[in-house]
C-alpha cells in the first residue's frame, strides 16, 4: 500500500494480530489478503462507506428488514462489511454488539477482525493458497470491479514477500 502513509502504523499491530487469529500465515494468503483490504478499504484510509447506505434499504438479502438498516449497515471495517445479517454473524463470532454498535467496525481492531472473520467465513484461506485471486476478489465484492487494481495490490504485495 504505498500511499498508505501513517495509516499503516496505525493499523499494523491489528492487522497482524488478525491475520495470525485467522491462520492467515503464509505468504500467499497474506498477499491476497492484503491486497483486497488495500483496494476495499482506498489503502487503509475508509473504514465507513463514502456512499450514504440508501442502496441497501429494504434489501432481504443483506438482512436490511428495518427502516433505516440501509444507512445504519453500510460497509464498514477493513472488507466493508454491510448489511444487518452481517454485522450480526461478525458479532457474534468476534464478540461485539455490533446491532447496537456498528461504528465500532470504524477502529483499527475491529475493522481489521472484521476483515479476517469475512475471509474465514468464505474460506478464503484455501483460495489464496491456490493462487485464485480472481474468486476471491468475487467472494468478498460479488463480482470482479477494480480487478486490475486489485491485482497491481497483489503483485505488488507478492514480490515483497518473494513470491
Amino acid at each position: 500500500m504505498p500511499f498508505a502513509g501513517s495509516r499503516a502504523e496505525r493499523f499494523c499491530e491489528a492487522l497482524e494480530a488478525t491475520m495470525a487469529e485467522f491462520m492467515i500465515i503464509s505468504p500467499r494468503r497474506k498477499a491476497a489478503f492484503l491486497a483486497q483490504i488495500a483496494l476495499e478499504s482506498g489503502e487503509l484510509r475508509y473504514t465507513l462507506e463514502l456512499a450514504s447506505g440508501d442502496a441497501y434499504e429494504g434489501r432481504k438479502d443483506l438482512g436490511n428488514t428495518e427502516p433505516g438498516d440501509g444507512r445504519r449497515f453500510k460497509g464498514r471495517g477493513l472488507l466493508q462489511i454491510t448489511g444487518r445479517a452481517n454485522y450480526e454473524k461478525c458479532g457474534k463470532a468476534l464478540g461485539l454488539d455490533l446491532i447496537s454498535h456498528p461504528e465500532l467496525l470504524e477502529e483499527p481492531p475491529a475493522a481489521a477482525r472484521s476483515a479476517g472473520w469475512y475471509w474465514a467465513s468464505r474460506n478464503l484461506n484455501q483460495y489464496a493458497d491456490e493462487d485464485r485471486f480472481g474468486a476471491i476478489t468475487r467472494l468478498i465484492n460479488g463480482g470482479y470491479n477494480h480487478l486490475d487494481e486489485r491485482i497491481r495490490y497483489w503483485l505488488r504485495a507478492r514480490r515483497a514477500f518473494g513470491l
